[in-house]
């Protein structure tokens, strides 16, 4: 009945539907009026059409079948959290997302873990070889699947120092490949470009440069590595551009996939993602729920492995319950009662997202041609243009902010002048400044509306 019924409408081009287009615009410029420029220089255009594919679309490398609620926990007393990941699993988290600054005692935070029933992730403040080494031995006996988000390149950029030195960080993390073969050891965690305002193609390149640093120095330099496989956990913070969200998670996977078969590696990429907090605010905070909303949607439809929201009070708040609750919640919702698992690859043959995620790549693999002539990220980081790169593209955006183009409710337009703050903040919501010595300039996460916020705060 299907095929009959399309039968009945004769095809239309896209050279008709622009003409179409144009006639209803009544004389205004089609190009001043309906395509518009996004911050990476993409321009969108007002529709995509078959006639304009040059070639067959390709399948994404490494689209899940599937994605894992994921709670982030982190372990300050063990045995608390314990409870709470306990609790977590047991009201519908798929995956734990341990934080920890310091090494803690395995047997309290395992006892009676369901070790079969749910995925962990690891994320270490710190690099000690003898405690990582008892955990992954320790968890590899319980036959738990497990990621580690061991990333050194990554702690650099974040806090201007490595964890102990340049060589004792990769000696480390060389001899944990080397031990560990099988286990998903190295991560690259590009969340910290998106949250410090980079654009989704310095996102895109910046985090392809940061695994390029890897791949040449754990698999050019050592010869066991060649020709093998290679699990890599990559995190990503999700903004609020719905569509060049999704494209951004196909784009990497299809990047990853490209520098791979340069090292001879088929490399299996594991998607960690959570919704970013550069644009969450202080003031009608209950929006931020709209906002993690939509963007872990981009995350599942992009094919995201593992999403870990974040709650609506994350920024002033400590961790609670009842904002853990309701963040793990909303992704319950959209897996079980908006049927977001239902199928795995919703994107794939959509012209925009397709085109959306083709123009990135390509924009994103010219940027890294460049890193690489200029000597790679590493350089650029110790030389300070990554840095100086970012800052220009938050400027970029916070100026959008300023002038009320860039528009956050609650905020910049339809505020509550009675909101009231100052007496609800437990953390600190703006950017910290610890001056400390630093062998490079650190990147700073910053949110948009900071300075606004600031503002209101000295008027309450």
């Amino acid at each position: 009945m299907s095929n009959s019924l399309f039968q009945e409408f004769d095809p239309v081009s896209a050279k008709e539907w622009k003409q179409k287009i144009q006639v209803d615009l009544k004389g205004a410029d089609y190009n001043e009026t309906l395509i518009w420029q996004s911050l990476e220089g993409v321009h969108v255009k007002p529709f995509y059409h078959t006639d304009n594919t040059k070639t067959p679309f390709c399948p994404i490398p490494g689209h899940p079948d599937n994605w894992a609620v994921t709670q982030a926990i982190f372990i300050d007393d063990e045995t608390i959290a314990r409870s709470l990941a306990l609790d977590a699993i047991a009201r519908g988290a798929e995956a734990i997302y341990f934080n920890s600054d310091q090494s803690f005692d395995l047997e309290k935070v395992f006892e009676g873990f369901p070790f079969h029933e749910v995925t962990l992730h690891f994320r270490f403040q710190f690099l000690e070889k003898p405690f990582l080494t008892s955990l992954i031995e320790y968890l590899s006996k319980k036959e738990a699947k497990t990621f580690y988000h061991i990333d050194i390149l990554g702690n650099l950029a974040k806090s201007g120092n490595w964890f102990h030195n340049l060589q004792q960080d990769h000696e480390i993390a060389e001899k944990l490949l080397q031990q560990f073969p099988s286990q998903n050891i190295i991560a690259v965690d590009t969340s910290l470009y998106q949250n410090a305002g980079a654009n989704i193609v310095q996102q895109l390149a910046y985090g392809l440069g940061h695994l390029n640093e890897y791949l040449n120095h754990f698999y050019t330099n050592n010869p066991k590595g060649q020709g093998t496989d290679l699990s890599l956990t990559l995190k990503v913070a999700v903004g609020t551009n719905y569509f060049f969200e999704i494209a951004k998670i196909r784009a990497f996977r299809k990047l990853i996939s490209l520098l791979g078969n340069e090292y001879g590696l088929t490399i299996s990429v594991h998607v960690l993602a959570e919704p970013s907090r550069r644009n969450k605010t202080l003031y009608d905070y209950n929006v931020n729920m709209l906002r993690t909303t939509t963007e872990c949607m981009s995350a599942i439809l992009g094919g995201a492995n593992s999403i870990c929201n974040l709650p609506y009070d994350v920024i002033y708040h400590k961790s609670n319950e009842f904002g853990e609750r309701i963040s793990r919640n909303q992704l319950l919702i959209l897996k079980s009662e908006s049927y977001f698992d239902m199928v795995s690859n919703v994107a794939d043959g959509s012209y925009y997202i397709e085109n959306l995620t083709e123009q990135l790549g390509e924009k994103a693999l010219e940027l890294f041609k460049k890193i690489e002539k200029n000597g790679g990220l590493f350089k650029q980081l110790t030389i300070g243009v990554v840095q100086k790169k970012i800052k220009e593209s938050a400027q970029k955006e916070e100026k959008l902010f300023e002038e009320g183009a860039l528009v956050l409710v609650g905020t910049n337009k339809y505020e509550n002048s009675q909101d009231s703050m100052k007496n609800d903040l437990e953390l600190f919501p703006f950017v910290k400044t610890n001056p400390r010595k630093t062998i490079i300039e650190p990147i700073i996460e910053k949110r948009i509306p900071e300075i606004l916020e600031k503002q209101r705060l000295e008027h309450e």
